[in-house]
């Protein structure tokens, strides 16, 4: 039976996480919380595939949620079906509400309302799980949105759920010669110029997440604001 530290102040945890390397800080999490209590999402997208291996090492039992928004690319679902084989991930997958999904895809949402379309694929989605969670662990990292390089290592919301960012302070170099290091496999989109993958009405080819909602100043789904 584990034996979990008393947890100290998001502070306090800010301070104690900085100075570990990436492999530390997913291992340290797990000194604190229980590993019931954390709640992984993984998009599968484009960068996604480096935390996955990192839990796979550290915590291979951690359950893996993945949002089926029913509008990924068939390559992010086959992808998802190769990572899991691949390191054994325990994949589960969530779905949004059936009749407001529907309704999303017969009035196009996601051309004049993608924020409305992404709050019932996804972040509706999520609600429930967020609600029987302490800590919920991400693979973000700064360099990726201007939203996102204000992040810290741990955050906490206004419910008290709190966000744990292993690789927010991860630069885009090191991120790539990690990735080349433990050969992490790629998205096949990103082979075709996808440099961010999300869903097929909102994602085009383009550097990073320039080819997320483009023509839009929408730059996140909304699950992490």
């Amino acid at each position: 039976m584990e034996i979990l530290y008393e947890t100290p102040s998001i502070e306090a945890l800010n301070l104690l996480f900085k100075g570990l390397t990436f492999e530390q800080r997913l291992s340290r999490l797990y000194d604190y919380f229980d590993e019931e209590k954390i709640l992984l999402t993984s998009s599968f997208g484009a960068n996604a595939a480096f935390l996955l291996h990192l839990v796979s090492q550290v915590r291979p039992k951690q359950q893996v949620y993945f949002i089926d928004t029913t509008y990924h690319f068939e390559e992010t679902l086959a992808y998802k079906k190769y990572l899991a084989a691949r390191w054994n991930l325990n994949v589960i997958e969530v779905l949004p509400d059936a009749e407001l999904n529907k309704l999303t895809r017969e009035q196009a949402l996601w051309k004049n309302d993608a924020d409305r379309c992404c709050e019932i694929n996804k972040v509706e989605a999520l609600e429930p799980l967020k609600a029987t969670h302490e800590v919920w662990l991400s693979g973000l990292m700064a360099f990726q949105t201007p939203f996102r390089a204000g992040l810290n290592i741990f955050e906490q919301d206004a419910k008290g759920l709190i966000k744990f960012h292993p690789l927010i302070d991860m630069s885009e170099i090191l991120y790539l010669a990690y990735s080349a290091h433990y050969q992490i496999p790629e998205h096949p989109l990103q082979l075709l110029g996808y440099g961010s993958v999300g869903c097929t009405h909102c994602t085009a080819k383009g550097d990073g997440r320039a080819g997320r909602w483009q023509g839009q100043e929408k730059t996140e789904c909304g699950l992490h604001l």
